[in-house]
């Protein structure tokens, strides 16, 4: 993934010694990273295990190590993320104009461990990245990348890539008015079949955004921004972490009751189709609510 002539954004909030980087990489892997891990694509050159592996040579000095100043590995994971942001930005800036809407981007906090939200509350690196309507911000703790590479094989600049941009497809669907839809409006409480929607919806937009910053970069430089491997890497790491593939991995049998995210059928399928097409229009967004289609049919 040719990610470095991506433009930078300005609205990346770095916030570094965090409340205890030994917390964030202790214990197991809680439900939401579970789910999480599942908006994950394949592929790509840039080896951020590697870079990533050195923020955690100090094990439990938790934050006598995020006191140290950072290196010049740390400053390339920085890059990279506000690079991908930027072209978040820039795709769905063009996309909004198109359909003569504004497009307000999110604002996303980069920490380490630990950090306290916006309206109360602490962010968590167990808890995986999210995005909180709300706020209209995103968290991550890049140490999830290396997370991916180690517990899921599911690494790659393009992979982490599609973690951003996932969450970004989340802020999307908010300004949309899409996000709502996951309340039950008669229990007040959220919905798993209708959280599986919303999320294979913000697959799809995440593959849209692919598909149009691969033709902004081929019409600015002549190449690809994707090549074929970062493609089959994608569809691989789906097929490996839909809801079916993690239960089963994890117990042994697949609750569809309990599903939150899609089969790896469903994450393969709505993925390519975003990749394919790079389409937005309210018939197909409004394709994934349809209520003559079950959520598991989709």
């Amino acid at each position: 993934m040719k990610w470095r002539r991506l433009r930078e954004s300005r609205n990346v909030e770095r916030r570094r010694g965090g409340a205890g980087r030994k917390v964030a990489m202790g214990g197991g892997i809680g439900a939401i990273v579970i789910a999480l891990i599942a908006m994950v694509l394949g592929g790509g050159k840039l080896d951020l295990g590697k870079i990533l592996g050195l923020l955690n040579q100090q094990g439990g000095q938790g934050q006598q190590q995020s006191q140290m100043p950072p290196s010049e590995e740390d400053q390339v994971v920085d890059e990279f993320v506000r690079r991908i942001l930027g072209s978040t930005e820039d795709v769905w800036t063009k996309v909004f104009r198109k359909n003569n809407l504004n497009y307000e981007p999110p604002r996303l906090i980069q920490y380490d461990g630990m950090t306290p939200m916006k309206r109360g509350g602490m962010a968590d690196a167990r808890m995986g990245p999210f995005y909180v309507p709300s706020e209209r911000q995103v968290y991550l703790d890049t140490m999830f990348f290396k997370q991916m590479d180690k517990e899921y094989g599911g690494g790659g600049d393009f992979a982490y890539a599609y973690v951003i941009s996932h969450e970004v497809a989340h802020h999307v669907q908010n300004l949309l008015g899409y996000s709502k839809k996951v309340i039950n409006p008669r229990t007040g409480q959220k919905d798993n079949g209708m959280s599986v929607r919303l999320e294979l919806q913000a697959d799809y937009l995440a593959g849209v955004w692919a598909y149009h910053a691969n033709e902004r970069h081929r019409r600015e430089t002549g190449s690809n921004l994707l090549d074929k491997e970062d493609l089959l890497e994608a569809m691989r790491a789906a097929s490996a972490i839909g809801d079916d593939s993690l239960q089963r991995k994890a117990t042994g049998r697949v609750r569809p009751e309990s599903f939150s995210h899609g089969t790896s059928e469903q994450r393969q399928k709505w993925l390519l189709a975003g990749l394919r097409s790079g389409e937005v229009s309210t018939e197909i967004l409004q394709h994934f609510f349809n209520p003559r289609i079950g959520h598991l049919q989709l």
